[in-house]
C-alpha cells in the first residue's frame, strides 16, 4: 500500500464529518483529501526522517526538526490505523462466520472513531499559531469623537492592561497624557511576555465606538475613533545606543501620582542627540526606573526608524495601523447600543457582552487567537503552494 493511501481515507468518507480544531473560531480547516495537501504531508515525513537519521544537525535543521516532530507524529498513528483497519479489510473478506463479521464491524467501528479524533489534532496542530516571547511598545490615541473619543481611549488603555494581567505579562507604562474629563488623548505602555509580540500586533488599527456619550443628555448615539499603534521592542543586541548619543534630563513630575511623585525629580527625559528623538516617562516613583522605560521607549521608536529607512518605506509602520484615525477607517467596532463586538478582519467575529470584553480577559483571547488562527491558515496554504511549484518543476526535471 502507497504511503499516501495509508495517511488518508477517501474524500468520500472524509467528509462525513466536521473536522475540529482545538481552539479555532475561524471557519478555515485544511482538505486532508487535496492531493495537493497529501504530496507535502508526505514530504513532511520524508524531511522528518531524513533530520532524525543525520548524525550531526544544524541550529537550523534541529529547530526544524522540533516544528514538524508534532505533525509526523499525528500522521504515525493515522498510518498505524490504516493497516489495522486493512487488516480488518482483510479478515472480513475470508470470514465467513457471522459472530466474527459483527467483531470485526464493532472493532472498526472504534478505529473509525479514533480517526476522526486523530484528524481533529492534525487539523488544531497544523494551524496552531506559533507564539514567541518578546515585547511590543503599545500607544493609544483618542481620534475622531472629541472628549468621548479620549474617555474610550482611557478605556481601551485600561483594557489592555487588564489583559496583560490575565496573561501574567509585564508591563510598564511609559507615557500618560490625560484630558480634563478623566479620558486620555495619547498613551503608552511597554508591555513583555510570551505571545506578546503574537497577541497584541492584532490590537494595532482603528478601534470604531459607538454609543450615547454620558457628557451629553440628548441621547443621540455617536461615532468615535481611537487609534492603536503596536511597535516591536528591540533588544539590546539589536540596537545598541552609545551614550555619547544621548542627554539625559531629570524633573519633578508634573502629573498625578501623590506626594513623593510630585516633590522628587523621577520623571525622565531623554533626548537622541543625532536624530533628535525625545522621550518621557514619569508614571513611576522610581528614578531608575523611569529610566529603564524611557530608554526602552527610545530603543523601540529608533528601531522603527532604522527598519523604515532600510526597507524604503513611505509610511511609517505606525502610520500604517493607525491610518487617518477616520470613523470609516476600523478594524473592531464596540457597539454599546446593541451591546456587540464586531471585529472586522478576516478570521474575526461577534460577540455579544461589551462589558465582560472590556474586562480584558478571554472574549479578547477568544478573537485575537481567531485572527491569529486565519493568519497561520493563510500562511500554512502559501508554504503548501510553494512547496507544489517547486515539486512539480522537479518532477519534470527529473522525468
Amino acid at each position: 500500500m502507497s504511503l499516501l493511501r495509508m495517511l488518508f481515507f477517501p474524500s468520500k468518507l472524509a467528509d462525513k464529518h466536521t473536522l475540529l480544531l482545538r481552539r479555532c473560531y475561524s471557519q478555515n480547516t485544511v482538505n486532508l483529501s487535496d492531493p495537493a495537501i497529501q504530496t507535502y504531508l508526505k514530504h513532511l515525513i520524508l524531511e522528518h526522517d531524513n533530520l532524525h537519521t543525520q548524525p550531526k544537525r544544524t541550529a537550523e535543521e534541529s529547530r526544524r526538526m522540533f516544528e514538524i516532530k508534532p505533525i509526523v507524529s499525528v500522521l504515525e498513528q493515522r498510518i498505524a490505523l490504516f493497516d489495522s483497519i486493512e487488516s480488518l479489510k482483510e479478515l472480513n473478506k475470508r470470514e465467513g462466520d457471522s459472530e466474527m463479521k459483527k467483531m470485526i464491524k464493532e472493532e472498526a467501528s472504534i478505529y473509525l472513531k479514533r480517526l476522526k479524533e486523530i484528524d481533529g489534532e492534525l487539523q488544531s496542530i497544523l494551524l496552531e499559531p506559533h507564539l514567541t516571547e518578546g515585547g511590543v511598545l503599545l500607544e493609544v490615541t483618542a481620534g475622531a469623537g472629541g472628549q468621548e473619543a479620549m474617555l474610550f481611549a482611557r478605556e481601551l488603555f485600561d483594557m489592555y492592561i487588564s489583559y496583560a494581567e490575565y496573561k501574567n505579562w509585564e508591563v510598564d507604562i511609559a507615557s500618560i497624557d490625560t484630558s480634563d474629563l478623566g479620558g486620555i488623548r495619547k498613551a503608552s505602555m511597554l508591555i513583555q511576555g510570551v505571545g506578546v509580540p503574537d497577541l497584541m500586533k492584532m490590537e494595532a488599527g482603528v478601534h470604531r465606538v459607538q454609543r450615547i456619550p454620558s457628557t451629553e443628555k440628548g441621547g443621540r448615539i455617536h461615532t468615535s475613533t481611537v487609534s492603536v499603534a503596536v511597535l516591536s521592542q528591540p533588544t539590546e543586541i539589536e540596537l545598541n545606543i552609545p551614550e555619547k548619543d544621548i542627554a539625559i534630563e531629570t524633573k519633578r513630575a508634573s502629573g498625578a501620582g501623590g506626594q513623593h511623585v510630585n516633590t522628587t525629580d523621577s520623571a525622565v527625559r531623554i533626548i537622541h542627540t543625532p536624530t533628535g528623538t525625545a522621550v518621557e516617562c514619569q508614571e513611576g516613583r522610581s528614578q531608575i526606573k523611569n529610566k529603564q522605560i524611557a530608554m526602552q521607549k527610545l530603543r523601540t521608536l529608533l528601531l522603527e526608524k532604522q527598519i523604515e529607512e532600510q526597507s524604503s518605506k513611505i509610511n511609517s509602520e505606525r502610520k500604517l495601523q493607525v491610518g487617518s484615525g477616520n470613523r470609516n477607517e476600523k478594524i473592531r467596532t464596540y457597539n454599546y447600543p446593541q451591546d456587540r463586538i464586531t471585529e472586522h478582519r478576516d478570521g474575526g467575529c461577534t460577540l455579544h457582552n461589551l462589558k465582560g470584553f472590556m474586562e480584558g480577559g478571554e472574549l479578547l483571547e477568544k478573537i485575537q487567537e481567531g485572527l491569529l488562527q486565519q493568519q497561520r491558515y493563510q500562511t500554512l496554504m502559501n508554504e503548501i503552494n510553494e512547496f507544489i511549484k517547486k515539486y512539480k518543476i522537479e518532477t519534470v526535471e527529473n522525468s
